[in-house]
This record gives C-alpha cells, sequence and structure tokens, in this order.
C-alpha cells in the first residue's frame, strides 16, 4: 500500500469522502489535485505536482481545521 493510500485509508474511516483527480495546467505541468469533505458542508481542497504531497497537504488542513 501506497503512503497516500494510507493517508485516504485514514480519511475515510474519519467519515470523509475524498477524491482526486491529475491535470495539465497551461504550461504542460502536471497538477494533482485532491479534496475531502462531509455532509456539513465543510470542503479542503488541495493542489500539487506530487500526488502524495497533494495528500499530505490535504492532511495537514484536516488537522489544522479540526483543532479547537
Amino acid at each position: 500500500m501506497k503512503y497516500w493510500e494510507m493517508i485516504a485509508d485514514n480519511l475515510s474511516k474519519q467519515g470523509w469522502w475524498w477524491g482526486h483527480s491529475t491535470q495539465v495546467d497551461a504550461a504542460g505541468r502536471t497538477v494533482f489535485v485532491v479534496d475531502a469533505h462531509r455532509d456539513d458542508g465543510r470542503r479542503y481542497i488541495a493542489r500539487s505536482d506530487e500526488l502524495l504531497t497533494a495528500f499530505l497537504e490535504l492532511e495537514q488542513q484536516l488537522r489544522k481545521a479540526v483543532r479547537p
């Protein structure tokens, strides 16, 4: 199992719906976009040139968001 898959699995276990896509920007660079959302309307999105980095950034956003 790849590390980004472990992060995705943890997101699912915590009640998040998540997804990812790959796009090419105007300069021809590959951009990975990952997002996580819940039914309560909260949604978080991260973009990076590597899939793992995008998932790590998303994970960091979620940690900051759930801190009291």
